[in-house]
């Protein structure tokens, strides 16, 4: 299944929307992606996760780097609406504790919008 990704303003931070299955062989587009915000200047970045029902350990990892990332040029990278299947992966890996995880691209927001940088 092929990878879409459209970035769009959020309230006091960037949302990137993602669709399709996080895997080895799509992760590396979400990657670049996320790097080419990092290297806009985008501080606060949403990972919109609403269209996507499959997630690896690939993918999970790179998620971890750019966290890191975005941590190291005073900003902060979340995610939201992860479905069900990606909910119970991210839990199950600890990586909820790591990065947070809202309920909603709204939420997010909102809270992003409340908050300086690099928290």
């Amino acid at each position: 299944m092929d990878l879409s990704l459209s970035v769009r303003p959020g309230r006091g931070c960037t949302v990137l929307e993602v669709r399709g299955e996080l895997d080895m062989a799509t992760s590396p587009q979400l990657r670049q992606g996320l790097q080419r915000l990092v290297d806009a200047g985008d501080r606060q970045v949403v990972v919109d996760l609403a269209g996507v029902g499959f997630m690896d350990s690939s993918a999970l990892g790179m998620l971890v780097v750019m966290f890191k990332a975005f941590r190291e040029a005073g900003g902060r990278l979340s995610l939201a609406s992860a479905q069900p299947a990606v909910q119970t992966v991210l839990t199950v890996t600890s990586v909820d504790r790591v990065i947070r995880v809202y309920e909603s691209a709204e939420a997010a927001e909102a809270d992003g919008a409340d908050e300086p940088a690099g928290r």
